[in-house]
């Protein structure tokens, strides 16, 4: 499998040197200790910062520690945190782990810089490519798995807020073989 020139470079930069993070209850952090490194994960649109420290989501430590770029270990007992018990965490809280991780990784592969959504099912604010710090996101992604129902309302009330916004709203669909389709939605108005 070719990486994309991307994800090469973003590799590249970002693993000058493996940052250490620890992992919490509902989020992944690096220590404020680490300043070099919490500036060079969050000026790529990664985590959020607090009180100098640089939180992670679960999808974005899950992404990172996929690439090599993060090294965790739990906050408590110091022991080394692979992807499939980070994975088993972020499962006990959300039981749409891997649909969410799937689509994030799928952005960032794309080159696209996806942030946490704000509520009413939106699972991610997403920029457009060079646009992340200059502008604001211009789409928000509702994400759903292949075969799992969603209501016409729960689409309408998600579409109705996006478009409140002025944002394109966009279904990411996880099918059974794991890729993500994306659809853009819109309101039809018959006259």
């Amino acid at each position: 499998m070719t990486q994309s020139r991307h994800e090469t470079d973003e590799n590249r930069t970002l693993e000058l040197k493996r940052i250490k993070a620890l992992v919490r209850e509902k989020d992944v952090f690096v220590p404020s200790a680490g300043i070099e490194a919490v500036e060079r994960v969050s000026s790529r649109g990664y985590g959020v910062s607090e009180n100098g420290d640089l939180a992670l989501t679960f999808y974005e430590a899950l992404f990172l520690l996929s690439k090599g770029i993060i090294e965790i270990k739990d906050k408590k007992s110091k022991k080394k945190i692979d992807f499939e018990t980070l994975l088993q965490r972020y499962q006990s809280f959300e039981k749409n782990a891997w649909v969410k991780y799937l689509i994030y990784r799928d952005l960032r592969s794309r080159g696209y810089v996806a942030r946490e959504g704000f509520g009413l099912g939106i699972d991610f604010r997403v920029y457009e490519r060079g646009e992340y710090r200059k502008e604001t996101a211009t789409y928000l992604i509702f994400g759903v798995q292949e075969g799992q129902p969603v209501s016409v309302k729960e689409l309408t009330r998600a579409l109705t807020h996006v478009q409140s916004l002025k944002k394109r709203l966009v279904l990411a669909v996880l099918n059974r073989r794991g890729e993500v389709v994306y659809y853009s939605l819109s309101q039809l108005t018959l006259k």
